[in-house]
């Protein structure tokens, strides 16, 4: 199943899960199993809040939570580059209940390469130099889709956004996965997506910032406020109009440290 598939939310919100593994490298229990309502099957990611470690600098709420909120925020403007996410009960307890995605594997958009490998038309973010001590860099591809993902996480305040957190499928399409630590009051943007920044917003973007800005008035902030404090609501509806005011994408603060470590 598609995360644009008509079911899939329908699927997350009321499938049967069957767990038949974990991720071992994610800080927080992470699990991976089977989800199936009504005939349909796929796979699907739980997250159970047991299994979550406390964050000294996120100490409210879940972060299944923010997790949920951050899919809410992405459905709400319409950028539809998180995958249908629930906050549900599960074989563990309470969790986040998330639809997986396959990648294609073949085909990554964000990468380490050698200084004279960079694919043409790629945006270089970072030069460092490798363990042999050969000059890299870290270049992610000029996608449309991670256009609005980056103008995404700049309004939930994503703290994380690393590498392999960009999932890219065989049909093209672009999504983002572990949110679990957006949506903060205070600045804490880290991402490896800075290859547009100074430059104006796609209209496409700029549509989706105003729809949400309008829903953040009522439904919208309504749904948010079960997974975030007041404040943390606040601080959404001001980033996104100071994004809108701005119209390009942001450069780092300086006040903290701008890609996560590891980028990867």
């Amino acid at each position: 199943m598609l995360p644009t598939d008509p079911g899939a939310l329908e699927l997350v919100e009321h499938g049967r899960i069957e767990v038949t593994g974990r991720l071992v490298d994610a800080s927080n229990a992470t699990l991976f199993g089977a989800i199936s309502h009504q005939g349909v099957q796929a796979n699907c990611v739980y997250k159970p809040i047991n299994g979550e470690r406390p964050l000294w600098d996120f100490p409210d709420g879940t972060l299944a939570g923010r997790e949920v909120a951050t899919y809410l925020v992405s459905k709400a403007a319409g950028f539809d580059v998180v995958p249908p996410t629930v906050l549900r009960p599960g074989p563990f307890g309470p969790g986040m209940v998330q639809l997986w995605v396959d990648t294609d594997e073949d085909a990554d958009l964000i990468d380490i390469v050698a200084a004279d490998e960079v694919p043409d038309g790629w945006r270089t973010i970072l030069h460092a130099t490798d363990r042999y001590g050969d000059p890299a860099v870290l270049a992610h591809a000029d996608h449309p889709r991670m256009r609005l993902m980056a103008a995404m996480d700049v309004v939930v305040n994503n703290a994380d956004r690393k590498g392999g957190h960009v999932l890219h499928t065989e049909a093209d399409a672009v999504y983002g996965v572990d949110h679990g630590i957006c949506l903060h009051a205070e600045t804490k943007l880290r991402t490896v997506l800075w290859g547009w920044l100074g430059e104006p917003l796609p209209a496409e973007a700029v549509e989706a910032l105003r729809k949400l800005r309008a829903g953040l008035d009522g439904e919208v902030a309504e749904q948010l406020a079960e997974h975030l404090t007041r404040r943390e609501v606040s601080a959404l509806i001001t980033r996104t109009d100071l994004l809108l005011a701005a119209g390009v994408y942001p450069e780092p603060s300086g006040d903290w440290p701008a890609i996560p470590w590891p980028a990867f």
